[in-house]
């Protein structure tokens, strides 16, 4: 394997493995040994679907301003923002007004997001 293709750019939209996860949520990932990263974007108000996986994830806000649906509790993010979801706990992401972009990292890598497709896959 080249090692140009271990490097990628976060705003190349055509770059990783894309995924539409619900309405006007969409996803590109990047998949590794030990770690994923799925680059998500939301627009205007859109809304994950709440879901769980077994998988440890960390999310960082990277654009726009969002609600972070985690277990009972509905916290507002920022740009630069992030956050730590242990495994099995519920969660989404509801969008403000100008939509947000969210850096998702999974450990260990999630297998239903080693395939495109749709959907966060468990729920």
């Amino acid at each position: 394997m080249s090692q140009k293709e271990e490097f990628h750019n976060i705003d190349d939209t055509s770059d990783g493995l894309f995924r539409e996860l619900a309405a006007g949520v969409t996803t590109r990932i990047f998949s590794g040994e030990q770690a994923m990263l799925s680059v998500v974007t939301l627009g205007p108000h859109a809304q994950g679907t709440l879901h769980h996986h077994p998988e440890e994830q960390w999310g960082v806000l990277l654009d726009g301003s969002a609600i972070r649906v985690q277990g009972d509790e509905e916290i507002a993010v920022k740009k630069g923002d992030f956050w730590r979801t242990p495994g099995n706990v519920p969660h989404t992401m509801r969008a403000g007004p100008d939509g947000a972009r969210v850096l998702d990292i999974f450990s260990p890598p999630r297998p239903e997001y080693k395939k495109a497709g749709s959907g966060f896959g468990m729920t």
